[in-house]
């Protein structure tokens, strides 16, 4: 467990060379790890160990609770607002006296680490998909410019490469920038759908679950009703029928204890509060992304803004002569780049595009 647990670490470890946004990242690597954990820690408890325990006299107790657990649970949902120990036994615990319609079954616990699985790789999509898409480009176009670290030839050498190849590849890399853009919508549309499909997976609990548990301190005690344990509960029921000596249909009914829904609960409402949290997130990072696109206006302060060591109107001449894939190239490039390296580059490639539009001009 302990290595398990522990290869899921390299995927936090930074990296040299940033083609991502933070929100980008957090979508693509912190919630995919935390699926990947939630999803591991739910099987190791869920099959070492016992993850239900059912009450049932005359029959082998490990046949019950193995029939229980393949099949389905249920509780009765009027009975979560009786008194327990005066009205019912346990909360959602009462007779259904023949009415099965009003009764709540609970399948999905045998499904919830498979399914945590699948969101941790759907959360990884985009991350693999930008990868294919971006090629290593940045890492090419650096050249190991992010440290500094060199002779003063090598590093001529390499800014001059830089420059000769932004020069012949001008107004070519608006692929490369919508692309991007483009995987940056499809976590949203991810963080949303798994949202919707959760709140499917609870049979139209989960969408209002983390602000019912909010509400529930505020609430009256008369009037209370644990969301944690009407949507997770801790101890349901489950008919179990059998063939009688004399060839009639006995049915047994028996009280089960499911401890996995203790972690469940827990779990689920720190995955209702994050996926909440990355939805805003990414709705901002979206909005953010569409003011760049329709406001050129603002490309030269973010350009600024990521090394203050240029000047400002160097800043707005470079952005002014080139279109907006090639500036999202110089704006990343300032974030791997040493600072000192990035502006010397910079000056020099604004003084270059303005000879080559005189040239041009002329």
């Amino acid at each position: 467990m302990y290595k398990l647990l522990g290869d899921l670490s390299r995927y936090f470890k930074r990296q040299d060379i940033i083609t991502d946004s933070m929100v980008f990242r957090l979508h693509n690597h912190f919630t995919t790890v935390m699926l990947f954990t939630c999803s591991i820690l739910l099987t190791a408890t869920q099959y070492v160990g016992n993850p239900i325990s059912c009450i049932v006299q005359g029959l082998p107790t490990h046949a019950i609770n193995t029939y229980c657990w393949i099949t389905s649970t249920f509780t009765m949902p009027d009975a979560f607002n009786r008194q327990v120990g005066v009205e019912v036994a346990h909360p959602g615990i009462a007779n259904d006296f023949g009415d099965h319609e009003a009764r709540k079954y609970y399948t999905y616990y045998q499904w919830v680490c498979f399914v945590l699985f699948f969101q941790a790789v759907l959360c990884y999509l985009p991350q693999w998909l930008w990868g294919l898409w971006e090629g290593g480009l940045m890492n090419a176009l650096v050249m190991g410019m992010n440290h500094g670290m060199d002779t003063e030839e090598n590093l001529t050498k390499k800014k001059s490469a830089l420059m000769d190849y932004l020069m012949q590849h001008i107004r070519s890399h608006t692929t490369y920038v919508y692309r991007y853009f483009f995987c940056e919508f499809l976590c949203l549309v991810n963080i949303f759908a798994q949202l919707y499909l959760m709140n499917r997976f609870f049979d139209g609990e989960f969408w209002s679950y983390g602000l019912r548990v909010l509400q529930f301190s505020d609430t009256p005690q008369e009037e209370r009703v644990d969301p944690m344990v009407y949507v997770f509960p801790r101890v349901t029921k489950c008919i179990f029928h059998k063939y009688g000596a004399s060839g009639t249909i006995q049915q047994h009914d028996s009280l089960c204890i499911l401890p996995q829904n203790i972690v469940n609960e827990k779990t689920y409402i720190f995955i209702w509060f994050w996926f909440f949290l990355m939805g805003i997130m990414l709705l901002g990072l979206l909005i953010y992304r569409a003011m760049i696109f329709f406001a050129p206006t603002i490309r030269p302060r973010l350009l600024h803004l990521s090394t203050r060591l240029l000047p400002i109107e160097t800043c707005q001449s470079v952005s002014k002569k080139v279109d907006l894939g090639d500036w999202w190239i110089l704006y990343i490039l300032s974030a791997n780049m040493d600072s000192l390296l990035y502006k010397e580059f910079l000056m020099e490639f604004t003084k270059k595009m303005a000879n080559t539009n005189s040239k041009a001009m002329v």
